[in-house]
């Protein structure tokens, strides 16, 4: 079902491969061009290092806080599409967690919950994560991850010790 009003949706990005800031920003203005789509706020940029695979350069990473009428799955084709003009592939036999151009996952849409082939809302690693948390506290302190609860808990709960907001 296509939603009639904007539902607010909260989009992480990252990458570590190629000229990623210039990257993250056009990523960005992309993601505000999708149809009945706007960004509302985005977050610093953070270097962070490696997660999972720490064998490999570090991330930019961050976080934005969109609204869009376009239904979850609609939104996830368009982001997936945007990595695929960057050069990103999602292939059976990528390294997980390893080095990309651009990586856009959609953590939360509204306060649905959902689970569908290849989409889960809230992203079902968010509350791992400090490299999405710590941005997303920034942008938005008061929100509750569904079925987890408020960021800032979230937040207080992982290891952000090598994070830092980049000029």
């Amino acid at each position: 079902m296509t939603p009639t009003v904007p539902v607010p949706a909260w989009v992480a990005i990252g990458g570590n491969q190629g000229e990623v800031r210039a990257t993250l920003e056009a990523a960005t203005g992309d993601i505000g061009a999708l149809a009945g789509t706007r960004v509302l706020a985005a977050s610093a940029i953070y270097r962070t290092p490696a997660w999972g695979r720490t064998d490999q350069p570090d991330f930019l990473n961050g976080v934005l806080a969109i609204e869009t009428t376009l239904p979850a799955p609609v939104l996830l084709e368009g982001l997936l599409a945007i990595e695929r003009r960057f050069g990103r592939t999602r292939a059976a036999d990528d390294v997980r967690w390893g080095p990309r151009t651009l990586d856009l996952d959609l953590l939360l849409y509204g306060d649905q919950v959902l689970e569908l082939p290849g989409l889960s809302l809230p992203h079902p690693r968010l509350h791992e994560r400090a490299f999405v948390l710590v941005p997303l506290a920034e942008i938005s302190p008061e929100l509750v991850v569904p079925g987890r609860g408020p960021v800032g808990q979230l937040l207080a709960k992982v290891d952000a010790s090598g994070i830092e907001a980049i000029p």
